[in-house]
């Protein structure tokens, strides 16, 4: 699998959570990208961007478009694969020059997508189909459908986690820990891996968010001076567990030196047990235990230990969100694309990934799961602008690395302080910008 797709998933959680300036030049007519009713009526040609460039490279984006033209036979689709697709997509919006199709970056504001994006229709219409709507609801409108989304929780190797004699997920964080420890003690593997040189895979910790207490509501209860990390909240939980398990000398033990490459087949092979990803991580390492001579089949995916009455949560977060671009010339056949793309190209199973569309089943990759019960739980984005730019003004990052780094730093002893002192400077910081920010 290549970095390509690595990225991918590392933006999984962050790029549509991440919001900046971006300001576009003219207005947009607000005209609606309809989906067209006759697949023979509509024609022409469109662009598509796309940060897959291994899918241009390898053929696969050609593929699909020769099954879209068994439905669309008068539409010709030309795809452009963008290695910097954040940078240079956010620059060529200023130009109204960024194709007919493309995912939606994160620079721009969600308030600002009627600027730059063909609405798809109403809210409460979609909303009935797609999974991850209220992602791109501006006033009620959607302005983009999501490719897929993804589960969060731990990839780990069943075998290691065999060997240490565990047999069960762990249902709380001591019993987590307590594993890890069961793995150091009983293995040759790393309990857990950090990636924390990489530092991306730091910001999947904030996925939980929703997952320690089954609600799908949390990300919008830091929309004000609520002291996020407070004890009972859910950051709190979840960065204390990445906390304890650096403190108690169950990760690799420089994480300086960790390599994101290099830890998917230390993992498959069984040389590290457990890392915190989403669910897209999940092929990326059945993958890696191939070329490594090994079994898919010693791939697991477990939810974060944490249960409300008894069951396991797992929140839905959607991946990059396919629009149209307001100053596509071709708004039919671009929606013909979205649609047919979202709904019949299989795309999503193939990436064993969570499905836009509500009645497709979950992937082959998240049986384990369906199998215990786990509840989804698609992660409410009403208040996700406001509580970014809480983010913003405090400048700690709950969807950048470099606050998680500081943490296993603290952890680690290579920074001096407490946890509770870490905890008390960032519920101020997050209070006090509160107070200022969406006003």
């Amino acid at each position: 699998m290549g970095k390509t797709k690595t990225l991918t998933g590392a933006l999984l959680t962050v790029a549509m959570l991440t919001v900046a300036g971006c300001s576009g030049g003219g207005a947009a007519s607000g005209e609606t990208a309809a989906a067209p009713a006759d697949p023979n009526g509509v024609s022409g040609e469109i662009k598509v961007l796309t940060q897959r460039t291994d899918l241009v490279q390898n053929g696969m984006l050609k593929r699909y478009a020769a099954e879209f033209n068994k439905t669309y036979p008068k539409v010709k689709v030309k795809f452009e694969g963008i290695t910097d697709y954040e940078g240079e997509v956010k620059i060529r919006m200023n130009a109204k020059a960024y194709g007919d199709v493309l995912m939606i970056p994160a620079a721009v504001a969600k308030n600002d997508y009627p600027k730059f994006f063909a609405p798809l229709g109403p809210a409460a219409e979609l909303a009935e189909k797609y999974r991850f709507s209220d992602k791109t609801e501006v006033a009620g409108k959607v302005y983009g459908i999501a490719q897929f989304g993804t589960a969060n929780g731990f990839v780990y190797n069943k075998t290691v986690w065999r060997k240490a004699g565990i047999a069960a997920w762990p249902k709380t964080p001591q019993e987590f820990l307590a594993d890890l420890k069961a793995i150091g003690d009983r293995t040759e593997a790393v309990p857990y891996y950090t990636n924390f040189k990489d530092g991306w895979p730091l910001v999947q910790w904030t996925a939980n968010v929703g997952s320690v207490t089954c609600d799908a509501k949390a990300t919008d209860k830091l929309a004000g001076p609520v002291s996020p990390w407070r004890a009972g909240g859910e950051l709190h939980a979840i960065d204390t567990l990445v906390h304890d398990i650096v403190k108690q000398g169950l990760a690799e033990k420089d994480p300086t030196t960790t390599n994101w490459e290099s830890s998917k087949a230390m993992l498959a092979e069984g040389k590290v047990g457990t890392m915190m990803l989403g669910s897209w991580s999940i092929t990326q390492m059945q993958g890696a235990a191939k070329e490594a001579g090994g079994s898919p089949a010693d791939i697991g995916f477990m939810p974060f230990p944490a249960q409300k009455d008894g069951k396991f949560c797992a929140t839905l977060v959607s991946d990059y969100q396919q629009a149209v671009s307001a100053y596509s010339e071709n708004k039919p056949a671009a929606r013909a694309w979205i649609d047919w793309f979202t709904e019949k190209s299989g795309y999503s199973e193939q990436e064993g990934a969570v499905p836009a569309v509500k009645s497709a089943p979950m992937p082959a990759t998240l049986k384990d799961f369906v199998d215990n019960d786990v509840t989804f739980m698609e992660r409410s984005e009403a208040k996700t602008a406001l509580v970014n730019d809480i983010d913003n003004a405090a400048e700690i990052g709950l969807n950048k690395p470099d606050y998680r780094q500081k943490l296993i730093d603290t952890a680690r002893g290579a920074q001096e302080g407490s946890l509770q002192d870490f905890f008390a400077d960032l519920n101020k910081r997050w209070d006090e910008a509160a107070k200022t920010a969406g006003s």
